[in-house]
C-alpha cells in the first residue's frame, strides 16, 4: 500500500500497510502504527461502486476516529481516508 501524507518506512513500520473489507460490512487497515476497526456501506456514486467506511483505532495509545472511502480502479484500490479534525491521505493498494 502507498499513501500520499506518510512515506513507505512509515507506512509498513510494523507490518506491510493495507486495508481489509470483510463481508458483512466491517472491515481493518494498518499503516505505521495506526491500527483501525472499518464499519463499511457500499454506495453508487456517480455510477460507480464505492466503498464508504468510519473507523476506530488506538493511534498510539490515543484513540482517534474518522471516515474514508474507496473505489477499485484498473485493479488497484484507490481512496482516501480522513483523520477527524486531522490529517487525510489519498492511498493505493494491490491484492496481495
Amino acid at each position: 500500500m502507498e499513501m500520499e501524507a506518510w512515506d513507505q518506512e512509515y507506512v509498513n513500520l510494523e507490518v506491510p500497510g493495507h486495508f481489509t473489507f470483510h463481508k458483512g460490512g466491517s472491515g481493518h487497515f494498518q499503516f505505521g502504527l495506526v491500527q483501525g476497526e472499518m464499519d463499511c456501506r457500499l454506495e453508487n456514486r456517480d455510477g460507480k461502486a464505492r466503498i464508504e467506511f468510519s473507523w476506530e483505532v488506538q493511534e498510539e495509545l490515543d484513540p482517534a476516529s474518522g471516515r474514508g472511502w474507496a473505489v477499485i480502479e484498473d485493479g488497484e484500490l484507490n481512496g482516501r481516508i480522513f483523520f477527524h479534525q486531522g490529517d487525510d491521505s489519498a492511498f493505493r493498494a494491490r491484492h496481495s
